[in-house]
């Protein structure tokens, strides 16, 4: 990571500083030297808020969990069953459809 030894004064005043305050809780940033330098450098911070990405995430976990007893009865027993293989078709199917819509709220924010 690079040394940060350029230090940038910039003055403000009580309701600018306020406004900074809002505009950073408003992006859930904390760190003013970090927000001060996103958008000095880039002009914008976001904020994502997509609820469907913690059902993802979720979902995500199950279906690796799944998968590796699915793998583990299948090496013990030199098989796997026709319900798993359903069963993990619907939870892919569920992810896909997930991600889709978070897609899209994305294409929403950047189009």
């Amino acid at each position: 990571m690079p040394v940060r030894n350029r230090v940038v004064l910039c003055r403000l005043t009580e309701e600018e500083y306020a406004h900074l305050k809002k505009k950073m809780k408003e992006n859930g940033i904390t760190n003013t030297s970090a927000y001060l330098r996103k958008m000095a450098l880039d002009g914008y911070a976001v904020r994502l808020d997509i609820p469907e990405m913690q059902r993802l995430l979720s979902l995500l976990g199950h279906c690796s969990g799944n998968l590796n007893q699915y793998a583990k009865k299948a090496n013990q027993t030199g098989c796997i069953y026709e319900q798993d293989i359903l069963n993990l078709k619907t939870e892919f199917g569920g992810i896909t459809s997930l991600m889709q819509k978070i897609l899209e709220k994305i294409g929403r924010l950047t189009g």
